[in-house]
């Protein structure tokens, strides 16, 4: 480590600033853009400290879950994502909206145990003797989640490979319950160590099978059509799409992450752990051991039928949400109060994402509307003015190869006009 390093985290923001311009010898435009971005929030709540990252935020509109419409703010980078997700939720809009399951919610704490050679049996038996103590400890750990009518609800145990794995199912009611569900998990694990076992780790798993969210749309062929083919064909070709995203990896990879791109985008404009839904998601598209698409569509009748299912471990309180005034402001727009309600909208806004994107392949393909969008990029990019920027992305679309050349060319015909 170098010498500027040493004690870097003890430093102020401004401090370190100070000492990362004059080793990197950044310009001072530089220190100036990173001092003008900075917060006192932001010092609170991650190490070595510089500056605040923004990041574009838009709302989805026309989404109808269960009856409702709603206005669902998402914070993403990429110019394609909320067009999209509009676009697909209001053409499930005019066929009825999503029906969203009730979400039975739980995390699971794992705590694991490296039994000695032969004990493995008996140690089995003495857990399962006792189950109920397992509980209870890991409710006077937390106490007040079971007077809020959460806590630890049960406990069950796997073999995996040579190991015991204890795992807790806990209720964290409305929060997002990392570290609570770290809280019990490691009572109950220094309580085992008591009893003589051997405790490798104990830890929230973020495999949350049991905060499954399942939604559901019809879509009418009529929704689907476009200029040059009829919607019972776009249909059928979707279902195709999702058929192969079933039994091809490099497909179902492409497939999810689409579905994720609104999901995400919902998870960092409200707060959570977008990255614990990631994973968890993942892990859940390989569980029947070879990686498949999350959401299935099928032709039934006259309509494309779509469901999707993943773990959906979401809070509206707790972690960095009731921090940050923007995630507050974001929960003022879309209405939603509880955690049940978010994993319904949040799973209806990504099966609406890959509505659009399959409606897409199926028909004039991806680079169609993706690039028309990412023209808008090109032209800030290349110093068109937003006033600009509407007239340049025109006459990009107008030409079969688009590069950053090109723009500036188009920028620098469009000022001598």
């Amino acid at each position: 480590m170098s010498d500027w390093q040493h004690g870097f985290y003890k430093l102020s923001p401004e401090e370190r600033r100070s000492r990362l311009a004059m080793a990197r010898h950044l310009p001072a435009t530089v220190s100036q853009l990173l001092a003008n971005q900075s917060s006192q929030l932001g010092d609170q709540l991650v190490e070595n400290y510089l500056t605040d990252y923004a990041l574009p935020e838009g709302v989805v509109l026309g989404l109808r879950v269960n009856g409702t419409d709603y206005l669902v703010p998402m914070v993403v980078e990429e110019p394609s994502v909320i067009a999209a997700a509009s676009n697909g939720a209001q053409r499930i809009a005019r066929s009825g909206g999503f029906v969203a399951a009730p979400q039975h919610r739980a995390l699971v704490g794992q705590v694991v145990l490296v039994p000695a050679a032969g004990s493995r049996a008996a140690d089995l038996a003495w857990l399962k003797d006792h189950r109920t103590d397992l509980v209870a400890v890991a409710n006077a750990a937390h106490p007040s989640m079971k007077k809020r009518g959460g806590g630890a609800l049960a406990a069950s145990f796997r073999t995996p490979g040579k190991f015991i794995s204890v795992d807790l199912q806990i209720d964290v009611c409305q929060a997002m319950g990392a570290n609570s569900v770290n809280t019990m998990a490691e009572a109950v694990g220094h309580w085992l160590s008591n009893h003589g076992f051997n405790v490798l780790t104990a830890i929230l798993s973020n495999y949350a099978t049991t905060s499954l969210q399942q939604v559901e749309c019809h879509v009418n062929f009529e929704q689907l059509a476009t200029k040059a083919m009829a919607g019972q064909v776009v249909a059928q070709r979707m279902a195709d799409l999702s058929a192969l995203a079933q039994v091809d990896p490099y497909r179902a990879a492409t497939h999810n992450k689409g579905i994720m791109n609104g999901i995400d985008a919902v998870m960092i404009a409200s707060g959570n752990d977008w990255r614990a839904i990631e994973a968890g998601a993942h892990a859940y598209a390989v569980k029947d051991s070879s990686y498949r698409g999350l959401s299935t569509w099928r032709v039934v009748d006259d309509q494309l039928v779509g469901q999707l299912t993943l773990p959906l471990p979401v809070g509206v309180v707790g972690g960095s949400i009731g921090l940050n005034p923007l995630t507050r402001a974001n929960y003022a727009i879309s209405g939603i109060k509880t955690a049940e309600e978010l994993a319904a909208v949040t799973a209806s806004v990504g099966l609406a994402q890959n509505l659009a994107a399959l409606r897409a392949l199926a028909s004039s393909g991806i680079q169609a509307g993706h690039m028309k969008l990412q023209y808008r990029s090109l032209a800030v990019s290349v110093g068109a003015t937003p006033a600009e920027v509407p007239a340049v992305v025109k006459a990009l679309a107008n030409h079969p190869h688009v590069d950053r050349a090109l723009a500036q060319q188009v920028l620098k015909e469009l000022r001598k006009d």
